[in-house]
């Protein structure tokens, strides 16, 4: 059976793995019986152009004569780019990894600009980390021919975006539909190659382009083009990210020529009603959140008598149809968390739907993919991980929540461990209090390797400003009890938000710092300060004391908002010196550089204390006692001993535990009774069981036993060390 619907992500998102919304939407169809097909076009395009009769393609279109000193020489061994290249592909996608020696050893691969541009390597991947070390330089190979097909044959060109400079802040149509009208480049022509395969195979009713980012606009467009030209039969569809965000205010009729239809928000009830609408079943006013073209008019459809589905009933997603062992990894930055953006396949999942806080002023929080929040069960996340393990044989998770919720990723934590699965997960946080030495203990005991989250700008006054809920001193403690866990800590940074100063971002600066050399932060990445029309900044400026420019919106795009802050510093000067010491800081380097060295203009002095994050390490309070807080137990019962001891003519007997971890041995020792006491708790708080204890709990059993001062048996030594042990409360 033909599918009803043709799923396409258009080039370019990740080389990895697959962006997910496809796969989201081909599991909701899965339960609503309605047949699907799905294909990631990047990756697809991506591997017609990496391959030896690609590249001959490339190389033909080029002379020598209009290269620079650097492209020419690879345009002289362009021969031996053909002849590397499959096998470079090969061992990217995990297929060939004895190659990777051959590759270190510096004779196999052509090297063009970008390898002068590396990090020493030995410092980076050590002398043992051949695969990694390998994967950089072949990332470096590739990144060549990306840099040498933008600068001669398609300045649109890149390897995780296409065209994206038409998709931002594009306020008219009117360059986009010019551009339009030009001739196909090579990369159009390997992307509607790769689409008029998969329609003569699949024949479909229609056509849904999922466009997350501007860089996938253009060849989504493109495709749109050639398919009313070559199959106008085809209804075409656009929903995803950029239609969300970006044409919620869409008049121009031009886009019509290329879409029959745009969807907004979440796409589960827009497409289904959608789909019975081509097929006849319902009508035009039954589409929900849908534009289409009437009588050369745009109009929106919004039918409010139809709910959207919860997170419950929308099914697993299910990867079929995708390339999954054709992907390719690739380490762009010797930067540990930005390797795992780049680098392996991971399955996609969401724990919650939205935002929990919700609050954030520089956020869209206006918009339902933040504000309508609401989780999923997990007991249900975990049978869903199952599925996709089950399905893609990978046991990666990565959770796109825009702030994944505490108290869900405990119960999701518990649920996997109960399970006796074997994963690895990461996700995106808050740095909350919620985020205890316990819990992220337990976080890493299920699987957890990473998070990341916002510490913004690392100034309370800002912090307060922009409504994060958080404090530098909390964030400090936070990334302690992650990092202290083995859970690597990645920070997203901002600079530029209004009202903010110079002195303020040189202060975050040294916080940044300080961090980094309390080694409590692992990874990060400072961006400027960018205004949305749907955050509380862009619906109010006026509030946070700056101005807007060409307040009006324009028929095509509208999201960012450029704006200027009259009581701020200059927010751009600032832009190469962070980023500069952030990557030296990253690399453990330069920690004692004079912050002033790191911009060719004056300054000010910090105004932070030299102490300060450690002074904040050394505040953090030990986990206190609350009634209902759980108290589980993850590790291996322990070995029990016996001592007598004697002093001053009095005799007693201690017991000495031995709890084995995977990493060694830890011994305590304790009063007698007190010791068989905590043997006989610890069976009963083990996961295997379906009831868990509360620390109430515990302590009325403890006091059952006729023992005395609960609290200062349990929270001082030796018993508060058993965390390292598995004993926790969360």
């Amino acid at each position: 059976m033909s599918p009803s619907i043709l799923l396409l992500t258009p080039p370019f998102t990740q080389l990895n793995t697959p962006y997910p919304a496809t796969t989201y939407l081909k599991g909701f169809l899965n339960t609503r019986n309605i047949p699907s097909f799905q294909c990631d076009l990047g990756i697809e395009v991506t591997l017609r152009l990496f391959s030896k009769s690609g590249l001959t393609r490339l190389f033909a279109r080029l002379r020598e004569a209009d290269l620079t000193e650097d492209y020419s020489r690879m345009y002289e061994l362009r021969e031996r780019y053909c002849n590397t290249i499959e096998a470079t592909v090969e061992f990217l996608q995990g297929k060939n990894p004895t190659l990777a020696h051959l590759i270190c050893s510096r004779n196999l691969l052509p090297e063009g600009p970008r390898f002068a541009q590396m990090d020493d390597l030995v410092h980076a991947f050590g002398k043992m980390g051949i695969q990694d070390k390998a994967k950089h330089l072949a990332t470096m190979y590739l990144e060549d021919l990306s840099d040498l097909i933008q600068q001669a044959v398609d300045p649109h060109f890149g390897l995780s975006r296409y065209a994206e400079r038409l998709g931002r802040s594009a306020a008219s149509f009117d360059e986009l539909y010019t551009a339009l009208q030009q001739p196909l480049s090579l990369i159009d022509q390997l992307t509607i190659e790769t689409l008029s395969e998969k329609l003569a195979v699949m024949q479909p009713a229609i056509a849904g382009f999922s466009v997350p980012f501007p860089g996938n606009l253009f060849s989504a467009f493109r495709c749109a083009q050639w398919l009313k030209q070559e199959h106008p039969a085809v209804k075409v569809v656009m929903g995803g990210g950029f239609p969300n965000t970006e044409l919620r205010s869409l008049s121009d009729p031009r886009v019509f020529e290329f879409f029959d239809f745009i969807t907004l928000d979440d796409g589960e009830a827009p497409l289904e009603n959608l789909i019975h609408f081509v097929q006849g079943t319902k009508s035009e006013a039954e589409l929900k959140r849908t534009y289409l073209l009437l009588n050369d008019g745009v109009v929106y459809r919004n039918n409010q008598q139809c709910s959207d589905y919860r997170q419950g009933q929308v099914g697993t997603p299910d990867y079929s149809d995708l390339l999954l062992d054709q992907y390719i990894s690739v380490i762009e930055v010797t930067n540990p968390m930005h390797s795992m953006w780049s680098d392996g396949r991971w399955n996609k999942l969401t724990m919650a739907h939205g935002c929990y806080w919700g609050k954030c002023t520089f956020c869209d929080t206006s918009l339902p993919y933040i504000a309508a929040y609401e989780p999923v069960a997990a007991s249900l996340l975990a049978d869903r991980m199952e599925e996709l393990i089950a399905q893609t044989g990978t046991t990666g998770f990565h959770f796109v929540d825009e702030a994944a919720p505490p108290a869900l990723m405990r119960a999701l934590a518990l649920e996997i461990i109960r399970r006796k699965m074997v994963v690895s997960w990461w996700t995106n946080i808050r740095f909350e209090k919620a985020f205890t030495r316990d819990l992220c203990m337990l976080l890493k005991a299920s699987g957890c390797i990473a998070v990341s989250g916002g510490l913004e700008v690392a100034s309370d006054r800002l912090l307060a400003l922009i409504q994060k809920g958080i404090t530098v001193k909390q964030v400090a403690q936070v990334n302690q009890h992650f990092t202290e866990a083995g859970i690597m800590v990645h920070a997203y940074l901002m600079y530029g938000f209004p009202t903010q100063t110079a002195q303020e971002t040189i202060d975050s600066l040294e916080m940044v710092r300080q961090m980094f050399a309390a080694g409590i932060l692992q990874s990060a990445f400072w961006h400027q300060f960018a205004m949305t029309a749907h955050s509380p900044v862009g619906l109010a400026p006026e509030q946070y004391q700056v101005t807007i420019e060409n307040a009006e919106p324009g028929s095509f795009a509208n999201n960012d908002r450029v704006h200027h802050d009259p009581g701020g510093a200059d927010h751009e000067s600032f832009s190469f010196g962070l980023k500069k010491s952030l990557f030296n800081y990253m690399h453990g380097a330069c920690l004692d550089h004079p912050l002033h060295k790191w911009f060719d203009f004056k300054t000010p002095k910090t105004t932070v204390a030299a102490g300060y994050i450690t002074a904040a390490l050394a505040d953090d309070a030990l986990p206190e006692y609350k009634a209902n807080t759980k108290v589980i137990f993850l590790g291996t019962l322990p070995a029990v001993q016996y001592q007598t001891k004697s002093k001053k003519g009095a005799t007693w007997e201690n017991a000495l535990l031995t709890f084995y971890t995977s990493s060694g041995e830890m011994t305590i020792n304790l009063d007698k009774e007190k010791g068989n006491w905590l043997c006989a708790l610890l069976p009963a708080l083990m996961l295997y069981h379906e009831q868990t204890w509360t620390m109430q709990e515990v302590k009325t059993r403890y006091e059952q036993a006729d023992f005395e001062d609960f609290e200062m048996f349990w929270f001082n030594k030796p018993v508060n060390q058993l965390y390292k042990a598995g004993l926790l409360t969360v």
